[in-house]
């Protein structure tokens, strides 16, 4: 008798905010979800002027088949940070694909400021981002991507992520961005890839004028600055030094961007 392997419960989950904004304050009016994607209570340590929410995904990891999207919308004259609790984990596969899609748009501002997500061996997955701006909004963002279980002596020596990001404002492309982590590839290990560090990261800020970065950050750290899109990469072996490096430059940009000096979420120090 030969029996079947068991198969994990999937999960096609979504989750769409929209806020709004009335007498300097902005609330989220708007939410409704599907399968286990959603958002806490929403608050504000930083005054009425900046709702700061927390997406929660219950069963607390990623396993192939599974399908999460999150759709925000913030208008003009609105702003909101989002954040989640805790690590993203990206279960092993026996070949079925997870995939994450999230849709941001944005007429006011907008801060995407997630925890790390990690892949573990053998994780197949799908992560696609795209930011849809008009007039004059600004949207802060980032993603910090863990190769492997390094502290359990596990490397990302199979499996694969495919990363999808787009950018535009009034329609016009600003940026775009199309990447595969293949695991066991050589690119892993060469110096014009991953030179073999397990942690990778990026960072978009987009806004109108964007100011020149100044001072050191914490880690190894690049920034570029293009044309209405500044880019910060990451490259090492820490998703927590990963998201420090981000945190200071996420601090050093806020104010110039939104007009406000960086408050942490709650969240973060629990």
């Amino acid at each position: 008798m030969q029996l079947a392997e068991p198969v994990a419960q999937t999960w096609k989950a979504s989750l769409r905010l929209g806020f709004s904004v009335s007498q300097g304050k902005t609330t989220l009016a708007e939410k409704s979800s599907d399968g286990p994607l959603v958002v806490q209570k929403p608050l504000y340590p930083e005054g009425a002027g900046v709702c700061h929410a927390i997406i929660v995904h219950p069963p607390g990891g990623i396993v192939g088949g599974d399908e999460l999207a999150l759709d925000v919308r913030v208008p003009h004259g609105a702003s909101a940070l989002l954040t989640t609790p805790g690590a993203a984990k990206w279960y092993r596969s026996a070949g079925a694909v997870a995939r994450q899609t999230l849709a941001f748009e944005v007429a006011g501002t907008l801060e995407w400021l997630p925890r790390e997500s990690i892949a573990f061996r053998d994780a197949k997955g799908q992560l696609g981002c795209t930011v849809a701006l008009s007039g004059r909004a600004a949207f802060i963002g980032w993603e910090v991507l863990c190769l492997g279980r390094r502290g359990s002596g596990e490397r990302f020596d199979r499996g694969r992520l495919d990363i999808r990001n787009e950018i535009r404002r009034d329609a016009t492309l600003l940026f775009a961005e199309r990447g595969r982590l293949e695991g066991g590839d050589r690119l892993l290990e060469s110096p014009m890839g991953l030179n073999g560090k397990s942690v990778c990261g990026t960072m978009f800020a987009v806004a109108p004028e964007l100011p020149e970065v100044k001072g050191r950050f914490a880690g190894c750290i690049a920034v570029t600055k293009l044309p209405g899109v500044l880019v910060g990469r990451y490259l090492g072996d820490s998703g927590e030094e990963a998201l420090a490096a981000f945190t200071q430059l996420w601090s050093a940009l806020r104010p110039a961007l939104i007009g406000r000096e960086a408050v942490a979420p709650r969240i973060w120090k629990t």
